[in-house]
C-alpha cells in the first residue's frame, strides 16, 4: 500500500519518530486508537486541545429518562448520517500499511466510526462498539442501522430536513425540540433499542476486552495513537503492556494518562506521525513478523 509522502512531522519530533522506527524493526506492535485519530476526518475529539466542554449521554440516563432518550435518538440519527459522509484519513491508511508489512498485529479502537474497517484494516477490535448496528436491550436482537434509520425518518419527517448539526465523537449531535419525537421499538419483542455503542457508565463487553487483551498479549510493543487514555479500558491495556515489560509508544497532542509509562511520547498530529512511520518502515517487511499476523 502506498502511504502519502507529503505529510511530514515537525522537525522537533523527528528524532522521536526515528526512535519508534528503530523500536518497531524486528518487533510487532498492537495499536490502540482514540478520537484524536479521527479528527482529521472531521469528527471532533471530546478532550483534545481546543475542544468544547460536553456532557455525553450516560447509560443510566438513556435507560431512565424518556426525554433524554428521545434527544439522544434524534441527535444520534443526525450524527450517524454525518458519520456516513466522512472518510478514512492518512492515519487510518498508515495503519493498514503497517499491518500489511507485519509491523502491527491489529488495531484496538475506542472509536465508533468504523473508519479502520473502511480503510482496510483486517483485524479491528471495537472496544466501544460501532454506530452501524442497533441492539434490543430486552431480547438482544441486532439490526442494521439503515433499517432503523428508515423507521426513524418515517415516524419523524423533520429528520429528513435537518438544519446544520454539530457532530460529536460518539455519533450524537446537538438537536432542538424533541417533545413529539417517536422512538422505534424492537420489531421482535417490542423492547428498547439502543445504538450498539458503549455509553459512559456502561462496561465494555467481557469478550471484546478479552480480544483486545489478546492482541496486546501477542504483540511485542504497544502504540497508543490519538487517545488521552482517560477511559479505564484504554489505561488497563497500557498497564497490561507495562507489566509485561513491553515498550509503549504514545502519539497524541497534549498529555495522556499513559505518558509516564511510555518509552517514547510524540506530542504531534496522529495522522502525520503514523503516515511518517509507515513511510519510513515501507520496504522493511520482516518475513518472520509477517507470518505471525
Amino acid at each position: 500500500m502506498t502511504v502519502e509522502s507529503g505529510m511530514k512531522v515537525r522537525t522537533d519530533v523527528d528524532d522521536a519518530v526515528r526512535q519508534v522506527v528503530e523500536l518497531l524493526r524486528g518487533r510487532q506492535a498492537a495499536v490502540l486508537t482514540g478520537a484524536g485519530l479521527s479528527t482529521d476526518s472531521g469528527i471532533p475529539d471530546y478532550r483534545g486541545e481546543g475542544s468544547e466542554p460536553r456532557t455525553p449521554m450516560t447509560f443510566q440516563m438513556f435507560l431512565g429518562d424518556e426525554r433524554a432518550r428521545k434527544r439522544y435518538w434524534a441527535g444520534s440519527h443526525l450524527g450517524w448520517k454525518r458519520f456516513n459522509s466522512v472518510v478514512p484519513n492518512a492515519g487510518h491508511r498508515a495503519l493498514v500499511a503497517l499491518e500489511e508489512t507485519g509491523h502491527i498485529n491489529g488495531v484496538i479502537t475506542q472509536n465508533v466510526d468504523g473508519l479502520h474497517t473502511e480503510a482496510g484494516s483486517r483485524r479491528v477490535v471495537e472496544l466501544h462498539g460501532a454506530m452501524d448496528t442497533v441492539i434490543c436491550l430486552a431480547c438482544g436482537q441486532a439490526f442494521g442501522r439503515e433499517s432503523v434509520a428508515e423507521r426513524l425518518e418515517a415516524a419523524n419527517p423533520i429528520l429528513t430536513t435537518p438544519e446544520s448539526v454539530r457532530l460529536a465523537p460518539d455519533g450524537d449531535a446537538d438537536v432542538g425540540e424533541i417533545d413529539d419525537f417517536v422512538i422505534p421499538d424492537c420489531t421482535v419483542c417490542g423492547g428498547m433499542l439502543k445504538p450498539n455503542v458503549v455509553f459512559f457508565g456502561e462496561f465494555v463487553p467481557t469478550e471484546t476486552f478479552a480480544e483486545a487483551s489478546a492482541l496486546v498479549g501477542a504483540a511485542d510493543a504497544l502504540i497508543v495513537a490519538g487517545s488521552s487514555l482517560t477511559v479505564n479500558s484504554g489505561i488497563r491495556l497500557v498497564e497490561q503492556a507495562r507489566r509485561a515489560g513491553k515498550p509503549i509508544v504514545v502519539i497524541n497532542r497534549g498529555a495522556t494518562k499513559g505518558d509516564g509509562r511510555a518509552v517514547v511520547k510524540i506530542d504531534s498530529g496522529t495522522s502525520e506521525v503514523l503516515a511518517e512511520l509507515a513511510e519510513r518502515l515501507a520496504g522493511h517487511l520482516d518475513p518472520d513478523l509477517d507470518r505471525r499476523s
